[in-house]
């Protein structure tokens, strides 16, 4: 159909693929643990819709000219990379803030981001990931056939269905972190240094996307 060819060898492999580590992976993990599975859930709803864009950008070629444009590639990994080094500076005051006023003797006040906010980091730091439109490039059309009459339509619908795999894995990746969370009952301390942590994370995969090429 539409030239799809090894389906079931593309599902399993977008599985695995979905399950490698990274900073969207991250970014849910880390909003399920501190604010429960719906802001897991928001996360990985905007990492999946940066999906999407990335999805129709390469079925149409516009993905193309950011692998052959040094200037587009940079110009898109500078605002990724940059976003996440914000993410982590914010996170980072936040987790002051919350240390300075259990100094000062005052009861810590957790931000809690909005689902809206959370939705909204998680499609910008997936859509301003240049990798992720090369990576599309370079993976989905493995599996359509050169005599395939629609390749665009192919194109669209296999990267619908990694798109449908990566939903369910991060919604399991949101729901074990919030199920774990709750269970272990994190101190204020440790609640502390996990989002330290996850801050210092981020700004290592910011600087990573940063120092990132083409190839």
């Amino acid at each position: 159909m539409l030239g799809i060819e090894n389906i079931w060898l593309f599902i399993i492999s977008g599985f695995l693929l979905n399950m490698m580590p990274g900073p969207d992976s991250l970014l849910i993990a880390g909003r399920a643990a501190s604010q429960g599975f719906k802001a897991g859930s928001a996360a990985a709803l905007g990492i999946g819709s940066g999906t999407l864009i990335h999805v129709f950008a390469a079925a149409f070629g516009l993905s193309a000219i950011m692998a052959t444009s040094a200037t587009a590639f940079t110009v898109v990994k500078m605002l990724g990379g940059l976003y996440l080094i914000y993410m982590a500076v914010t996170m980072l005051a936040g987790s002051m803030k919350n240390t300075n006023e259990h100094r000062a003797n005052l009861p810590p006040q957790p931000a809690k981001t909005s689902l809206m906010k959370i939705y909204s980091q998680g499609f910008v730091t997936n859509v301003f990931n240049p990798k992720v439109a090369i990576f599309f490039l370079a993976f989905v059309p493995q599996f359509i056939s050169d005599t395939s009459e629609n390749k665009a339509l192919a194109f669209i619908v296999l990267g619908l269905i990694f798109n449908l795999n990566g939903m369910i894995w991060c919604h399991f990746i949101a729901w074990a972190s919030s199920l774990i969370s709750h269970k272990l009952s994190v101190s204020d301390s440790a609640q502390k240094w996990l989002t330290r942590l996850s801050a210092s994370l981020f700004g290592f995969f910011g600087i990573k996307l940063l120092m990132s090429t083409q190839d």
